[in-house]
């Protein structure tokens, strides 16, 4: 298992009560907590905004052009610096790709114990979002910083989009199958790294997985098509897919044996490494899943497993899915797979 903090400095995962997109408020309470939202209706110019628990808020500019602005940050999934740095900066980018943006700037979120990590750490985490985003064509022009009790990091990202091309979570139509274009179980695995039982290899596919750019959106949202993208990240694949049955008014099916996992996610789940984000995550939206017999607590578990820097949730026309996933196997998604359709009825997901 990979570590390279010093035998004398602590673990970066110790000094958090949660670690990655785990650390979210569950589904439930943040449903509350906006209620009292203003309504976004009474601005024509802003194209997406809180309604339908979309990932960034788009703002149309002209014509020509919509600006994509959102925010993401958490505290550590992983002891390395860089490595945090680099998933946390990943994973703030999905949401303008997501969107079917090209990313344009960031700003950096930072909040670190500074009296508790060395400056050589906190550097490191910095510059890891930084080479990201340079791997992305953006600069990290700014940011803002605290002392903070646990460590904290992310980005806020601005993106443009064509409006025309802008995709949401809500526009998924009956007869669109569902292509997912990363493995799952990066919760598993990151409640085993914590307990130092994921084997070298398996962390080295959880750091391939969770800093891999989710570049493919930007061109999947200029094909028509495609009709709506999501990211999966901290509500599961299932809260993510209840999104999109929710905002469409449409039923989605899953098939659980098309389901692609991650190295031994599986056997780790079964062995008890789970995350209590996943509970907290059903009982958030359990009421809307419908879940045939044979599906296992494990199955469930793995279903609600929280994603950090997951990969993006596709409904696409059935004619467009092999093209579509031939481009993401050539763009290096080698997990990339059919999971699931979009049907007519109650808004609701079934998986089989």
């Amino acid at each position: 298992m990979s570590n390279t903090s010093s035998s004398q400095a602590p673990r970066l995962t110790s000094l958090a009560h949660g670690g990655g997109c785990g650390c979210k408020i569950a589904p439930g309470v943040l449903s509350e907590l906006l209620a009292s939202m203003p309504a976004m209706s009474v601005y024509p110019n802003l194209l997406v905004g809180t309604d339908t628990a979309d990932d960034a808020a788009v703002y149309r500019l002209n014509d020509e052009q919509a600006l994509i602005a959102t925010t993401d940050f958490f505290m550590p999934v992983v002891d390395d610096p860089y490595q945090f740095g680099r998933i946390a900066a990943t994973n703030a980018l999905s949401d303008v790709y997501a969107m079917g943006g090209t990313p344009i700037m960031a700003l950096a979120i930072v909040g670190m114990p500074i009296n508790t990590l060395s400056k050589e750490a906190i550097a490191q985490i910095l510059k890891g979002g930084a080479d990201v985003c340079q791997a992305a064509g953006i600069p990290v022009a700014g940011g803002h910083t605290i002392d903070s009790v646990e460590p904290i990091y992310g980005l806020a990202a601005m993106g443009l989009v064509h409006p025309q091309h802008v995709r949401k979570n809500a526009e998924a139509r009956a007869g669109d199958v569902l292509i997912l274009t990363k493995g799952l179980g990066v919760g598993v695995m990151s409640a085993a790294f914590k307990k130092n039982a994921l084997p070298e290899t398996d962390y080295n596919a959880m750091i391939q997985s969770t800093t891999q750019l989710n570049t493919p959106g930007i061109k999947l949202a200029q094909w028509d098509g495609v009709h709506a993208m999501t990211d999966v990240t901290g509500f599961g694949l299932l809260g993510h897919a209840w999104e999109i049955a929710r905002g469409s008014a449409l039923t989605i099916e899953l098939n659980l044996d098309q389901l692609p996992w991650l190295p031994n996610v599986r056997h780790l789940a079964t062995q008890g490494y789970v995350t209590g984000a996943s509970q907290r995550n059903w009982e958030a939206y359990g009421s809307h899943i419908e879940l045939v017999d044979t599906i296992t607590d494990t199955d469930r578990a793995l279903l609600t497993d929280p994603q950090t820097s997951g990969g993006l949730l596709i409904s696409c026309a059935p004619e467009q899915a092999p093209q579509i996933l031939r481009y993401l196997h050539d763009e290096g998604f080698g997990y990339a797979a059919q999971i699931g359709q979009v049907l007519a009825g109650t808004p609701k997901v079934k998986v089989k």
